[in-house]
């Protein structure tokens, strides 16, 4: 099996790499620090391909394309690049910024792993870390939680996709709570290990889950979170959770 990480060069997606190396796939690894990259090459016996990609780029799609030749063919990908900010004061650059990572930046290499499987009649797995943030707009993050809707959404209107056009495409969506990597600035209660996520995600890849929420606190937590109605939602000083 061979498999592309994009954002592998820190938190879930390097422990991912970790975790499938181990397990024997022929990886290929790609993220914006090159240093990283080839620093992360030499510890894992079977990463045998990086490419330095910024999918904010208009040519991460032919990075992406030329990586997955080098490797010889891809089996899975896995999206774990995405960026997110508190931002009450609503600074314009870090809500465009977030925006052009989660959003555009997503389309073009999903777009184009998505191209990859169906043109070349290869059975697929894609799989994208969105988060619960996906859930409702987040005032301390507006940004962060619209862009995580937004890829929800798109991931499920390429599996529709795929029916459309007869690609044997299988789509996971992975969900995490709040997570204890570089991206979280400020402390919230029920902060998750990458290890530990990075585990139940290759779980939910080999099973093939449509939608895997991690883990069972913060399932309840949405569930809570969904069935509060908007009017009250929007009344809520939700920075009380963050410090």
């Amino acid at each position: 099996m061979k498999a592309i990480i994009m954002g592998a060069t820190s938190g879930i997606g390097l422990e991912v790499a970790k975790i499938l190396n181990e397990q024997g796939y022929e990886i290929g690894i790609a993220g914006r620090r090159e240093e990283n990259l080839k620093e992360i090459k030499s510890q894992l016996s079977n990463v045998k391909e990086y490419e330095s990609i910024d999918i904010t780029c208009a040519d991460a799609p032919q990075k992406l394309e030329a990586l997955i030749r080098r490797l010889g063919g891809m089996d899975l990908y896995f999206h774990s690049s995405g960026i997110g900010y508190q931002n009450k004061e609503l600074d314009p650059s870090m809500e465009l910024k977030t925006i052009e990572t989660n959003c555009s930046g997503l389309t073009r290499v999903i777009n184009t792993a998505f191209e990859y499987f169906h043109q070349e009649g290869r059975k697929g797995q894609i799989a994208v870390i969105t988060s619960i943030a996906r859930t409702k707009g987040i005032g301390l993050a507006p940004a962060y939680s619209a862009t995580k809707k937004y890829q929800s959404t798109y991931v499920q209107a390429l599996a529709q996709l795929a029916v459309i056009r007869k690609a044997d495409i299988s789509f996971t969506e992975i969900r995490p709570g709040f997570v204890d990597t570089a991206l979280l600035k400020h402390k919230y209660p029920m902060l998750l290990k990458p290890e530990f996520v990075a585990q139940k995600i290759v779980k939910a890849l080999q099973k093939k889950k449509r939608v895997v929420t991690i883990d069972w606190r913060y399932r309840l937590l949405v569930y809570a979170w969904q069935i509060i109605p908007n009017c009250i939602w929007e009344r809520w000083d939700i920075s009380k959770l963050a410090q």
